[in-house]
């Protein structure tokens, strides 16, 4: 597996998932560092990092704000739910996937109203029904949806869906996990009023906290709202602001690296750059699972470039979990499926990761159907 190595900066195993990602030697060796949470440098490496985070999300000077918070993304995406909306609010979540979902079981532990919009895993929202129900349920304060549904890929139409929220006088509320540094988008252009992300994810840092980037004038207008200590998304910005360090203990080594990924963007032409390597790591992907007989589970036009679910094949010795260990001991890691009405597997075409590491991983899989006597065409 020399070939491997050399193209991954010398780490064992590929990772062909979501997240996390492999990373380059250079984000790693950032972390090599101890930095305290009130150094002056580290203050300063913040403030960097939220001001390239508005570029990214082509936000700057736009009346925006980033806000690193601690924990995986889900703690980001929880700072949202339970900082902004009100005692009195009901939250209309669009579902077309797991993380969907799981915004919405978020609400609903937090004894906020929540009502969803519910859609089949292979299929686009539809937006004349969200504006239908824009129209007629006054209650709805804010709306939600995932840009790239990790479910399955699919990318979700946010502009769209963010100008019927804004023409209906909503709060608009976009997971971007796993499309953040990677999918081109506006915030503003959008009608954005939160975005989520992660630093695990498209930009390639390593996990230790999520970021939201939030219209200022929309987050000024919760106070009092928060229904944590630690996840108030208000009280974060404020300590930010008035001195650059966060309230709790940061994650100082993840945010180096993050500072370090954020620099490596750059270099890579930004997020149009980043976007056409994981394209062409999705072309090459799909051309080559589709000569072996493997089948998309998406139709074609839903696909994003992401990550690319694939139905388990009818083979009679097709066994996921055999697969899976399989393609582990080549050095290869692939994902499990979330699909709930079929039988999946994904993979990821993020992280450092490039044509050449695409190539081994297909060559890997024609060496395990081999090992598992399958023949697929």
């Amino acid at each position: 597996m020399s070939n491997t190595k050399k193209t991954t900066g010398g780490k064992d195993k590929i990772l062909f998932t979501p997240g996390p990602l492999t990373t380059s030697r250079t984000v790693k060796q950032a972390m090599l560092r101890d930095l305290g949470s009130r150094d002056f440098e580290f203050i300063n490496t913040i403030k960097e990092i939220r001001k390239k985070l508005l570029v990214v999300g082509e936000a700057a000077n736009s009346g925006y704000e980033a806000i690193p918070m601690q924990g995986s993304g889900t703690f980001a995406l929880e700072s949202v739910v339970s900082s902004t909306i009100p005692p009195d609010g009901k939250f209309l979540v669009i579902v077309n996937g797991a993380y969907g979902k799981r915004i919405a079981h978020m609400a609903s532990i937090l004894k906020i109203e929540v009502e969803s919009l519910t859609y089949a895993e292979n299929s686009l929202p539809d937006l004349s029904e969200i504006e239908k129900k824009l129209n007629e349920d006054k209650k709805i304060t804010h709306v939600s949806v995932v840009h790239c549904e990790t479910t399955t890929g699919i990318i979700n139409p946010i502009r769209e869906i963010g100008q019927l929220v804004k023409k209906a006088g909503k709060t608009y509320f976009v997971d971007a996990m796993s499309s953040f540094g990677a999918v081109p988008l506006n915030l503003a252009d959008c009608q954005i009023d939160y975005l989520v992300s992660s630093a695990n994810k498209c930009i390639e840092g390593v996990p230790g906290f999520g970021f939201i980037i939030a219209r200022k004038e929309t987050l000024l207008k919760t106070e009092g709202y928060a229904r944590s200590l630690s996840l108030d998304l208000l009280a974060q910005w404020k300590g930010l602001e008035s001195n650059g360090q966060f309230r709790f203990t940061p994650p100082t080594h993840s945010l180096l690296a993050f500072h370090q990924a954020l620099l490596e963007l750059e270099q890579e032409g930004g997020v149009a750059g980043r976007a056409a390597r994981y394209r062409n790591n999705y072309n090459v992907l799909v051309a080559g699972m589709r000569e072996m007989g493997f089948q998309e589970y998406l139709p074609l036009a839903l696909q994003g470039y992401i990550i690319t679910s694939f139905l388990y094949p009818t083979h009679l010795h097709f066994k996921f979990e055999q697969f899976y260990e399989k393609l582990n001991e080549k050095d290869q890691v692939i994902y499990p499926g979330k699909v709930s009405n079929a039988d999946c597997f994904r993979i990821g075409n993020i992280g450092r990761i490039f044509e050449p590491d695409v190539r081994i991983l297909l060559a890997c899989i024609r060496e395990t159907l081999l090992e598992m006597n399958i023949q697929l065409k």
